[in-house]
């Protein structure tokens, strides 16, 4: 019998995969600010064409809180990046996967979670 399980995706650091990781958490800030800005002006906009302002202005602001809520997160995880070393081992995402089972597994062993370990985009070890 085959059943779904979860495995972990973890990414070895190396300096190009660091470049990346910072890069692509700038490229979602730089749209996280666009985006603001982008609400900012639509506030601006809606306020200006209607009088029923107070509901809509306090959706605009709980976007915008959300998205600076994110952008301070994405600031953090630049940080932290810039201070791992080389070589660390970070969570990159989880994916489904086919497990088999059969009688006389042991179950404890069988659902324990996987682990794919890669390195520049090549699976390096399989835990």
């Amino acid at each position: 019998m085959h059943i779904i399980q979860t495995v972990i995706v973890k990414q070895i650091l190396t300096e190009n995969s660091k470049a990346s990781l910072i890069e692509s958490f700038q490229q979602r800030h730089q749209q996280l600010t666009k985006e603001i800005e982008q609400l900012k002006f639509e506030r601006k906009k809606f306020e200006k064409n209607t009088k029923q302002t107070k509901s809509i202005s306090n959706q605009f602001i709980k976007e915008m809180t959300n998205r600076e809520e994110k952008l301070k997160l994405l600031d953090f995880q630049i940080n932290q990046i810039h201070m791992l070393p080389l070589g660390s081992e970070i969570k990159d995402k989880e994916v489904q996967g086919l497990i088999e089972v059969k009688p006389g597994d042991k179950w404890d062993e069988a659902i324990q979670y996987k682990t794919i370990i890669v390195k520049d985009g090549i699976i390096q070890e399989i835990r």
